[in-house]
């Protein structure tokens, strides 16, 4: 599932794109990916024009100069193309917007994600519960180790956990965890202060070093897209039970916790 760094590409990349552009076309071929009745969405889009593209956490928002925004969550397996032509057939894609530059942007692999359009007011309520932006400058290390402080519990689940921080997923909580030397699966009561700043430090360190390397998802936006996907051979420890630590030359373990695959190495990190 597309993480903070990889949303973060999407919306620097797509930018420059679409920001200023006119929606001219619209095509629907999955309903249950939008919020509407297929003729009601099409309709609300048509002749509009996209002034900027926001992240939120795992989202995009869209937004539209009627106030309006189209909200994204790509969730697992969800990808986008920007041309005149998509790698697949056009019935391969949920959503097809034709832009007035005569481009196209596609939102394929949408079978759990949605694209909907919302009011600005019903965005805010919909993503109300959404924990602040891990590279947010109000969340100082200090504001950090508080909210950890208030919470209970082992550390991945919480640092995956939206209400606590938006963006950090199954991926980057282990390369986070890895960057810090801390297990992931420690206690947080158990979290020494110093163990705290550095795990601070090191989730903008990887946060910071996975978005300007493009993130992992594998899908190019473009085809001429060399940034998309550039940090999938980076990745330290998430993916690679059974391979030799980086740092310690033992192996890296795979282990299951709280229903989501857990990637340490058992001699550099651990557990508090």
């Amino acid at each position: 599932m597309p993480e903070w760094p990889e949303m973060d590409t999407y919306r620097r990349l797509l930018s420059p794109l679409v920001c200023g552009q006119m929606i001219r076309e619209v095509v629907v071929n999955r309903e249950k990916t939008i919020n509407e009745p297929p003729e009601t969405f099409i309709d609300a889009l048509k002749g509009k024009r996209i002034l900027f593209v926001e992240r939120k956490g795992k989202h995009l928002l869209f937004h539209l100069d009627d106030g309006n925004r189209l909200l994204l969550h790509l969730m697992l397996g969800g990808w986008m193309f920007y041309g005149q032509d998509g790698p697949k057939s056009d019935d391969h894609y949920q959503v097809i917007l034709t832009l007035d530059d005569g481009n196209r942007l596609f939102f394929a692999g949408l079978r759990l994600g949605f694209l909907h359009r919302l009011s600005a007011k019903a965005v805010l309520e919909r993503l109300h519960d959404l924990g602040p932006d891990p590279m947010d400058s109000r969340l100082t290390e200090a504001a950090f180790a508080a909210r950890l402080k208030k919470r209970r519990g082992r550390l991945k689940p919480v640092l995956t956990d939206q209400k606590f921080l938006a963006g950090i997923g199954n991926c980057y909580s282990d390369e986070i965890c890895f960057d810090a030397m801390i297990h992931p699966a420690s206690q947080i009561s158990a979290l020494k202060e110093e163990q705290i700043s550095v795990l601070y430090a090191s989730m903008r360190k990887v946060l910071t070093e996975a978005a300007d390397g493009g993130g992992y998802m594998e899908h190019p936006l473009t085809a001429e897209d060399e940034t998309t996907g550039g940090f999938l051979d980076k990745l330290l420890i998430y993916d690679r039970g059974g391979e030799p630590c980086p740092r310690s030359g033992d192996e890296i373990v795979l282990e299951t916790l709280a229903g989501r695959k857990m990637f340490y190495c058992p001699a550099c990190q651990k557990e508090a």
